[in-house]
């Protein structure tokens, strides 16, 4: 059984968007076929209203971390309003997006499943008793700290867990996105 491994901001690869209307530091990624990811989870700064790229054969969910707010039109869906503290809204890549963002940059959690290899869940969790992590799995502290063995993680930390299972300690909110291989 793999060791669960601590990702901090530091470890995180940061880049500008090809349209520079914001910025994204991809957490972890799962390597797929070819130069296709079976699975990325990332953080998203938008600083201004636009498009999302499209990612064909690709399952998405974002929920915003912090800051005012957006609201995406998606294709085949409509207008959905997210906000800091609210619930992950999962969408097709493949479908239109357009994201206004509600007063000022916004910061969100996305994550990424290749259709076919991994399906996933992103949902908030407040720590407050341990939580046992079974399966593939990636936790991210967004505010207080937490512990899984001898691994201390504070605010921004993420912890990769590949199989399980860890014990997760502390006083947190957290983000957590579950991963299963198809």
């Amino acid at each position: 059984m793999a060791m669960p491994t601590r990702l901090r901001p530091a470890d995180y690869r940061r880049m500008r968007w090809k349209n520079g209307g914001g910025w994204t530091s991809e957490v972890a990624v799962q390597p797929g076929e070819g130069d296709e990811f079976a699975w990325r989870i990332s953080i998203a700064e938008i600083e201004t209203d636009g498009d999302f790229s499209r990612f064909p054969g690709v399952d998405r969910s974002i929920l915003v971390l912090d800051g005012a707010g957006m609201t995406l039109d998606v294709e085949g869906v409509g207008a959905v309003g997210l906000q800091a503290g609210g619930a992950a809204l999962a969408f097709s890549g493949e479908v239109a997006v357009q994201c206004r963002l509600s007063a000022g940059p916004t910061r969100d959690f996305n994550v990424m499943t290749r259709r076919g290899a991994y399906v996933h869940t992103l949902e908030r969790h407040a720590l407050v008793e341990p939580l046992a992590l079974r399966g593939e799995c990636l936790v991210y502290v967004l505010s207080g700290s937490a512990q899984a063995g001898p691994l201390v993680l504070a605010a921004g930390d993420s912890l990769r867990v590949e199989a399980g299972p860890v014990l997760l300690r502390g006083t947190a909110a957290l983000v957590l996105a579950r991963l299963r291989a198809r």
